[in-house]
C-alpha cells in the first residue's frame, strides 16, 4: 500500500466523524411558520477549513481539512388535513480536499462533484397558522422526517467520496416559544444509516445511530433582521467494518452564531460562523471553523 493510499485510508474515519456531525446542520428559526403557499428558493456558499487529529500510532502529523461547498435549496410551505406542512429539498456541490504528512512525506487528497442531496418533510403539530398569517402562538411544536439519499459522486475503489453510498434516515421532533422580540428552539434528532456494501475494495461499512439535540436563541431586532446563537451536541455512531468494530463512538459538539438582513421585502441574506469539534473519546480529538453566506427569494 502506497503512503497516499495509507494517508487517505486513515483520514477518511475523520472525515466521517465530521461529515456526521455536520449532519446536524445548526438551523435556527427551523420551526417558524410561514403561510400556506410560501415558497423560498436559495444558495449558500461555505466554506470550511481545520485540523482533523489523528492518532499519534499512525503516524500522520498535520493532518488538515478544506471545503468549498454551494448548496441550492428549495421550501415550499403547504396544507394537509387542515396541518401545515412543510417541504424542503437541499442540493450541494463540494470542493473538498484533505492533507497532511505521512512519515515525513507529504500527502493529499481532493474531490469536486455533487455531494448528496437531502429531502424533508416536517409538519407543525401545535400552534401553527394554517393559511394567511405568519403569526403564530406562543409555542409551536413539530416533528419532521429526513432522508439523505446516495446520489453523489461516489466510486467504490476510493476512500474518499463526496458521496455515501448509503441512505441517512433522521426523524427530528422540536419547539420553539417566541416571547416577544425573543424565540428559544429546541430540537432533537436521530440519525439512522444505511449499510454501504461497496465500500472500498467490497468491504462493507456500517454504523450505529447518532443522537443529536440542538437549541437555539433568536432575537428579531426589525422586520428581516435576525440574530441566533446556536449549540449542537452529539454522540454514538461507532462503526464496524466486514462486522469488526472500530470502537469509535463518536462524541461532537458544534456552536453558531448567525444574523439575517433584508435585501428588498422577499429577499435576504444570511450570515454563519460555525464552530466544531469532534472526539473519539479513546484517541483524538478534531476542530472545524466554518463560515456561511446564503441569499434567498421569497414567492
Amino acid at each position: 500500500m502506497t503512503k497516499s493510499i495509507q494517508f487517505i485510508y486513515l483520514i477518511t474515519f475523520v472525515s466521517l466523524m465530521h461529515s456526521t456531525l455536520f449532519a446536524q446542520d445548526l438551523e435556527p428559526r427551523r420551526w417558524t411558520p410561514l403561510p400556506s403557499g410560501t415558497t423560498i428558493m436559495g444558495l449558500t456558499y461555505a466554506h470550511t477549513s481545520g485540523d482533523l487529529g489523528i492518532d499519534p500510532v499512525l503516524e500522520i502529523e498535520d493532518a488538515k481539512a478544506n471545503r468549498d461547498m454551494l448548496v441550492m435549496s428549495y421550501t415550499h410551505f403547504f396544507t394537509l388535513a387542515d396541518k401545515l406542512m412543510r417541504f424542503d429539498a437541499l442540493l450541494p456541490w463540494a470542493n473538498t480536499k484533505w492533507d497532511g504528512v505521512l512519515r515525513g512525506e507529504q500527502a493529499d487528497a481532493q474531490r469536486i462533484d455533487i455531494s448528496d442531496p437531502r429531502f424533508r418533510l416536517s409538519i407543525n403539530l401545535l400552534g401553527a397558522p394554517t393559511s394567511g398569517s405568519s403569526k403564530a402562538g406562543n409555542t409551536v411544536v413539530g416533528t419532521s422526517i429526513a432522508v439523505t439519499v446516495p446520489w453523489g459522486e461516489y466510486y467504490d475503489d476510493k476512500l474518499l467520496n463526496l458521496g455515501s453510498n448509503r441512505y441517512t434516515i433522521r426523524p427530528q421532533i422540536g419547539v420553539v416559544h417566541t416571547r416577544g422580540p425573543w424565540s428559544y428552539e429546541l430540537t432533537g434528532s436521530v440519525f439512522f444509516f444505511t449499510d454501504n456494501d461497496r465500500f472500498f475494495n467490497g468491504k462493507k461499512l456500517e454504523q450505529d445511530p447518532f443522537y443529536a439535540l440542538q437549541g437555539h436563541i433568536i432575537r428579531v431586532f426589525d422586520p428581516g433582521v435576525w440574530g441566533s446563537l446556536s449549540a449542537g451536541y452529539g454522540e454514538g455512531g461507532t462503526r464496524k467494518i466486514n462486522d469488526i468494530s472500530k470502537k469509535d463512538r463518536l462524541d461532537g459538539f458544534i456552536t453558531a452564531l448567525s444574523f439575517g438582513v433584508p435585501l428588498t421585502p422577499v429577499q435576504g441574506l444570511k450570515f454563519s460562523y460555525i464552530w466544531s469539534k469532534m472526539d473519539d473519546p479513546e484517541r483524538t480529538r478534531s476542530e472545524l471553523n466554518s463560515f456561511t453566506v446564503g441569499w434567498s427569494i421569497r414567492f
